[in-house]
């Protein structure tokens, strides 16, 4: 299209323009819509915008390997978002797009988020001690080594408390005994995790789970419960939901202009190295691209990257049975695997993470 302009005025209507050298005709250049911009579904409907590996100009031919590889690994819900929008959403192993299927740790995330949003609303503060919330005597150890916990030790995995019981999570209090000062040393330890969901109850006054449907899971219309398993409190939902939830910390914690944790030094804190005794744990969330990482069931530290074919930038929520969320700024994208064992699985990070972006990386290439 064509229109005879002065400059000016072209100026003033806000489009970009190029204009021959021996002509006074410009020519109108309409400007594209971001393609990078994120999209959300809607929270009124099951609908989903999707986009083609065709129109993505990825490598199809990748496709079905992975497929395969997804299926020979137990995999049963598998979900790749670009830019929010649904790429792949595929289920093998008789799952389906309706199953509830367990988070086991990858669940942990969900916790950290709801901890950021209990100090944003003034309920609690993570740099204060536990026993605030928690009350007096919630361990077996002295008034002073109970005072010197933080909610922040809970989140980051340094309590000190002693993980060499025979139930790691036990949250009895003859379980939770003094082993290391807190701060001082990193171990994955369940129960020091699972008491958070006490933590924020007593701080809100209010039960964990209406706390957590009513600020986060509703907001982003998420389905799903937490269930008691033992001591454990494990979130069940759809591959969906949990696609959801990492295309909400793909935009930095709000839904669409939707500011949900709205305090930006919690969030970045949350997903950057929250502690010097294991780079790659934040608040609950598993970070690529660092030089060393501990591993859950192990005290010693490991040298390189967590996964090491996977963009520096990822996070993570890692769980029992390769349940994964990975989340990749750089790329917008969101990538959910839910299932079975895989037979490469720990707790946190194993070999099936860095098969699978392997697969992944020649899907994008």
């Amino acid at each position: 299209m064509k229109i005879k302009m002065t400059p000016l005025l072209f100026l003033l209507l806000g489009f970009t323009f190029s204009c021959s050298n021996d002509s006074d005709e410009l020519v109108i250049e309409e400007p594209n819509p971001d393609q990078n911009s994120l999209y959300f579904p809607p929270l009124d409907s099951e609908e989903w915008e999707t986009i083609t590996i065709n129109d993505l100009e990825w490598n199809a031919e990748a496709e079905e390997p992975l497929y395969s590889f997804l299926e020979e690994k137990n995999t049963k819900a598998f979900i790749i978002l670009k830019n929010g929008k649904i790429v792949i959403e595929k289920y093998f192993n008789g799952g389906s797009a309706s199953d509830n299927n367990p988070w086991y740790s990858a669940g942990k995330t969900l916790t950290a988020f709801t901890v950021g949003l209990a100090q944003q609303e003034g309920f609690l503060n993570i740099n204060e001690s536990s026993a605030i919330y928690l009350g007096n005597q919630w361990a077996n150890i002295t008034d002073d080594q109970e005072g010197a916990i933080t909610v922040k030790n809970h989140l980051t995995m340094t309590t000190g408390l002693d993980y060499n019981v025979t139930n790691q999570n036990c949250t009895d209090s003859d379980c939770l005994t003094y082993l290391n000062e807190a701060g001082n040393f990193w171990y994955y330890h369940n129960a020091a995790y699972t008491l958070l969901t006490d933590i924020v109850a007593g701080a809100v006054n209010m039960d964990y789970s209406t706390y957590f449907d009513t600020k986060l899971k509703n907001k982003i219309r998420m389905n799903g419960t937490w269930v008691s398993l033992g001591y454990a409190n494990i979130y069940y939902s759809t591959a969906r939901s949990m696609a959801r939830f990492g295309l909400l910390n793909l935009n930095n914690g709000t839904w669409n202009t939707t500011e949900i944790l709205s305090d930006e030094n919690y969030f970045t804190e949350m997903t950057s190295t929250s502690q010097n005794l294991n780079q790659s744990y934040g608040y609950l969330w598993w970070l690529n691209g660092k030089s060393s990482f501990r591993a859950p069931a192990f005290e010693n530290e490991f040298p390189g990257e967590l996964i090491p074919d996977a963009p520096d930038d990822l996070i993570a929520g890692l769980g029992k049975n390769d349940q994964k969320l990975y989340v990749v700024p750089s790329q917008n994208l969101v990538i959910v695997r839910m299932g079975d064992d895989t037979g490469q699985a720990l707790l946190g990070p194993s070999s099936f993470d860095n098969d699978l972006w392997i697969k992944i990386n020649a899907l994008l290439n």
